[in-house]
């Protein structure tokens, strides 16, 4: 079933340009997700949703030459931000939709989807597709550079409990879709849940 993109194409495309001068601070927070990872030399790890790539050198710096590092996004403008920052350099950058990715079945070790979840339109059949890809045993990063009281105060927005990144929320969603949640973290400077893709 095809997704109507414009909305989210129309959004980030409008911000791509500015968007990492917008969130100057955020490099440290990238690297801590991409460090709980744990991942190894030699790894293959997808940075779903990519944006403008602030998560590829990390990423590449983790798995080392021999590694893989690939970045999906879904809108051109952002991989254009992000190849202009000289991050296509890191990665294998893909123009292509999360819910349909051009990747074998069970070839990577992890994912890392930075601010994805709250964009997905079939939340999941996304996860359960970023499963399809990861190996058994492989991990999940579903990351924020805030945590969810600070983005919704950022958005002007009440924190509900019907909030899809709550703990209460996310863990039974994730189950559906083929992955265990094994960490889950909420602090003002970081959302962090890391599940793990069961056999």
């Amino acid at each position: 079933m095809a997704h109507d993109h414009t909305d989210v194409q129309a959004f980030f495309g409008t911000r791509a340009a500015g968007w990492d001068t917008r969130f100057p601070d955020d490099g440290p927070a990238f690297a801590r997700a991409v460090a709980d990872l744990g991942l190894r030399a030699g790894d293959a790890v997808l940075d779903a949703g990519c944006g403008t790539g602030r998560a590829l050198t990390p990423l590449r710096r983790a798995v080392g030459p021999a590694g893989h590092v690939v970045g999906v996004d879904v809108t051109p403008a952002m991989l254009e931000a992000a190849q202009r920052a000289g991050r296509h350099g890191e990665a294998l950058l893909i123009l292509a939709d999360v819910a349909r990715l051009p990747l074998l079945t069970e070839s990577l070790d992890a994912v890392l989807a930075a601010g994805l979840i709250a964009h997905l339109p079939e939340p999941e059949a996304n996860l359960r597709e970023l499963a399809r890809v990861v190996r058994p045993g492989g991990l999940l990063a579903l990351f924020h550079p805030i945590g969810r009281a600070a983005l919704a105060a950022r958005q002007g927005r009440v924190l509900t409990g019907d909030d899809q990144r709550a703990e209460s929320r996310l863990r039974p969603l994730l189950a559906a879709a083929g992955w265990q949640l094994s960490r889950y973290v909420d602090e003002s400077d970081r959302f962090l849940a890391l599940a793990v893709r069961r056999g």
